[in-house]
């Protein structure tokens, strides 16, 4: 079992945590994990990005060479765009649709789509609204990680342990919070005509 994921998004979006419970998961499930260093954090709103490799076998390289990330999960849309070039020809894009316009000339969100559509294998998620149903903007974060999690081919109730082990620190109902939320952004996947294809 091989998986090369790249995380994007803006400082602030919680990139970090997203990568905290992949790792969790990964050892748990007895894999080697690599994640190069996360880019971006000192600047709110600032570009992020993380490259994380799982394997069963040696990982030699924690960065993923252009054209062989499997997944590209990002938590702002123009940042799925920028790291289009690391996709795979059979890749996973799982982008969220909520921008964060922290430059004067951010692109038409419609060309955005437009583009990341011209992908077979995607995801769109407007994890703001999701994270306001549930009653927390933070947890939009996990949303995305929910809608993300059949494609990396970590057991679910191991990446949900992983959701509580990160989060029971802060409290059990933010923990709860979270749990909930990746669980709404799986059930996301379930329903996308996408599902098909979790085995990618």
């Amino acid at each position: 079992m091989k998986k090369n994921i790249i995380l994007a998004g803006v400082g602030g979006q919680g990139i970090l945590s997203i990568a905290t419970v992949i790792d969790l998961a990964a050892v748990k499930s007895g894999l080697n994990i690599k994640q190069a260093e996360v880019h971006g954090m000192s600047q709110r709103g600032g570009a992020v990005q993380s490259h994380l490799r799982i394997s069963d076998t040696a990982i030699h390289s924690d960065l993923i060479p252009l054209g062989q990330a499997d997944i590209i999960l990002s938590v702002e849309p123009m940042e799925a765009l920028r790291h289009l070039p690391w996709l795979s020809d059979n890749g996973m894009i799982v982008s969220s649709i909520d921008p964060v316009k922290n430059i004067p000339n951010y692109p038409d969100m419609e060309k955005i789509t437009e583009q990341i559509e011209l992908n077979d294998c995607h995801l769109l998620i407007n994890a703001a609204a999701l994270a306001a149903e549930i009653g927390n903007p933070k947890t939009a974060n996990m949303i995305m990680l929910g809608a993300a999690s059949p494609w990396t081919n970590l057991e679910e109730n191991l990446i949900e342990e992983g959701v509580r082990l990160l989060f029971e620190t802060k409290s059990k109902e933010i923990a709860d919070l979270n749990i909930e939320a990746f669980r709404k952004g799986r059930s996301l996947s379930k329903k996308s005509n996408v599902w098909k294809n979790k085995n990618l």
